[in-house]
């Protein structure tokens, strides 16, 4: 097959790296001589003295102090207690173990993917920016291999290799947590709660390595890895700890670097969908890291990986925080960020989510999946080949980063991607169905109607990575159902409601609905599809099938949040537990399923269930307490109705028959 390109709005400047991989030595590669240029303002120092900086620091012993006081602990033991904590967390850069991993990578990496594609102008600006600031790299999370390649692209282009903040799962494997400690890792416990001192010694380190600039930081904002392939919400804790300082003039500047990873196959993809039905994740060990060794014998395809313009804080900063407040305190003492900080470091960690989806590069496959899933009944190939085609086109015009073959026949292409995803499709006699898990002896109803999920969740996760492509759109789409009349103001209304609701599904910028909307409507208005003036927004007649299109594009979403409605308000006791919540609204769909009145399989995911809970938290329809360590959750089932009846706003379930591309 001929080399494969880009389309869109970032087309030129990808490199695969394993090129020249494929017709030179790794051994070579992996020992030859590495020079990277360091942060001009940085001082080597060892691993060993950065841990000694945070233990020392002014900062540390102040917290310490403080819960000497509050909790009357011996100031020694407190000191004890946080070097072991320090020695539990922080990493051991070795360039040996860098060699070392280079030279492993290489060899898998080579068997697992076609390519690997990198915009060798990213790395041209990144190499520019690590050297003038602290440098912080932000990628998106979707696979366990996400913080390998980055730092194997590092050490191939001789740029410094990173920190990386990892699990502290990772920590606990035999061998190959100590491996992952010296190329670079330091590892965070998952559950922090109230534990004063263990934050303390977190955020001073953080702290400790971008003041000195010690080398790369590299974290993911979304902080878990997405079970969907969906952006998640940012978490802002580790944000604020890398700002800090920043905002308290202990740097002149930092460059946020977004990075987008983008895989024409996930390796767990099967792993991911089962989780999302309730299946518990296995544990992260060197036993299964080796049973699962067979997986590295399969044909992952193409990975893009998109290194985007360095973000300055302080060009964003101006005009939106009075650093002057950070003058007030001593810079070694603790301060509570202000409001307007916290708002700040909250728009600037989903503006680089929004960057990073921007510059997501989408296969083939992930256009097809969209149309998969409106056509679970199976799909003639060559329909399929001229929907996915159509679908090309509005992509495009969406402003999509598309990597589509050049010089080689669409229907070659359709059978390579169904080919490669061979895990989720088949095709039989020209017709493309998902697949199915087989197993043993009869099934029941229940098991037939999770084997049928776990397939649709697993093509799902392939269309989640195009749906930021469509979102604006698609709200504006189902707003001007849903509105009264086509009027604008009351299509914004409706617009901005969904924006609420859906602010764990689809992540934007908060407090920015009318430039949204505006850029939902204005992407209609110049495919066509739509005509607008100030007063009313209207379908053009050539627009009914985009239309369609876009509304089904959220009806997933759009019926799951209704399904937990309806079980909040008609099944659900008006307290409940967490746990209790997943297992009985997993049993309730699953009744719904088996009598045959619910037909979206992705109401099952347990994801989505979260979100609606926290989309009735923040909408007030809601209140969450903690109860012996489980939260607890009381229903305002009026609020609840109130949400349901506007989102149900002429819609109905029955828009599945009308609304397949």
């Amino acid at each position: 097959m001929e080399p494969l390109s880009v389309e869109g709005a970032e087309a030129d400047g990808f490199f695969d790296i394993l090129e020249e991989r494929r017709r030179s030595s790794d051994f070579s590669h992996a020992f030859r001589t590495f020079n990277p240029q360091p942060y001009h303002g940085a001082t080597p120092i060892s691993a060993a003295a950065l841990n000694r900086m945070v233990l020392e620091s002014q900062y540390l012993s102040y917290i310490i102090q403080e819960i000497v006081v509050e909790c009357d602990e011996p100031r020694e033991a407190l000191l004890e207690e946080a070097s072991a904590l320090l020695d539990e967390m922080s990493q051991n850069l070795q360039l040996g173990f860098i060699r070392l991993l280079g030279f492993a990578l290489s060899k898998v990496f080579k068997t697992v993917f076609s390519s690997i594609h990198v915009n060798e102008d990213g790395l041209t600006r990144l190499q520019q920016a690590i050297q003038e600031y602290p440098v912080i790299l932000m990628p998106n999370h979707r696979s366990y291999v996400d913080f390998l390649v980055l730092s194997y692209i590092m050490f191939t282009y001789d740029l410094s290799i990173p920190v990386i903040a990892a699990g502290i799962p990772l920590m606990g494997m035999k061998l190959i947590g100590e491996i992952f400690r010296r190329s670079g890792a330091f590892f965070i416990r998952r559950a922090i709660g109230s534990d004063k001192l263990y934050w303390a010694v977190l955020s001073e380190y953080v702290r400790t390595i971008v003041r000195t600039g010690y080398a790369p930081l590299e974290f993911y904002v979304e902080g878990l890895r997405s079970r969907t392939l969906k952006s998640l919400t940012p978490k802002l804790g580790m944000m604020h700890m890398v700002l800090e300082p920043f905002f308290k003039g202990e740097v002149f500047d930092i460059s946020l670097v977004p990075i987008s990873i983008s895989y024409e196959r996930v390796l767990e993809e099967s792993l991911l969908a089962h989780e999302l039905l309730g299946v518990p994740k296995p544990k992260e060990t060197t036993e299964a890291l080796l049973k699962a060794r067979t997986v590295l014998k399969q044909d992952y395809g193409c990975m893009h990986v998109y290194f985007g313009n360095p973000v300055s804080v302080r060009d964003l900063v101006k005009g939106k925080i009075n650093r002057r407040e950070y003058n007030l305190v001593p810079r070694d003492l603790p301060m509570k960020p202000s409001k307007e900080t916290q708002e700040f470091v909250s728009g600037l960690a989903h503006m680089i989510i929004c960057l990073q989806e921007r510059n997501v590069v989408l296969s083939a496959w992930n256009l097809m999946a969209v149309v998969l899933l409106q056509n679970l009944q199976g799909i003639d190939l060559d329909l399929l080949t001229h929907k996915t085609l159509w679908l090309k086109s509005l992509a495009l015009r969406f402003g999509a980063n598309l990597r589509w073959p050049k010089n080689v026949l669409d229907s070659v292409v359709m059978s390579s991607s169904v080919s490669l995803h061979h895990s989720v499709v088949r095709c039989e006699r020209g017709r493309v169905f998902l697949v199915e898990e087989e197993g043993p002896g009869p099934v029941t109803q229940e098991e037939g109607v999770f084997r049928r999920a776990a397939a649709v969740l697993m093509c799902a996760s392939y269309r989640n990575q195009a749906v930021h492509v469509f979102t604006r759109p698609a709200m504006v789409a189902v707003s001007m159902k849903t509105a009264a009349r086509n009027k604008t103001d009351d299509v914004f209304h409706h617009f901005k409601f969904l924006l609420e609701l859906f602010s764990n599904e689809f992540v934007l910028i908060p407090g920015q609905a009318d430039q949204d909307f505006e850029e939902g409507c204005s992407l209609l208005q110049k495919s066509g599809v739509i005509g607008r003036s100030d007063e009313e927004i209207c379908v053009r007649d050539n627009g009914q099938e985009t239309i369609i299109f876009l509304r089904a594009i959220l009806q997933p979403f759009i019926e799951s949040y209704q399904l937990v409605f309806r079980y909040l308000c008609e099944e659900s006791s008006q307290t409940f537990r967490e746990k209790m919540f997943q297992n009985s609204i997993r049993s309730f769909i699953m009744k719904l399923f088996i009598s045959g009145e619910v037909e979206s399989y992705e109401c099952l995911s347990s994801d989505l269930q979260k979100n609606v809970l926290s989309a009735l938290l923040r909408m007030a329809a809601m209140t969450k307490t903690k109860v012996d360590d489980q939260n607890e959750f009381r229903v305002n089932t009026p609020a609840v109705r109130r949400i349901w009846d506007m989102l149900s706003n002429g819609w109905s379930p029955q828009v599945s028959v009308d609304a397949r591309l």
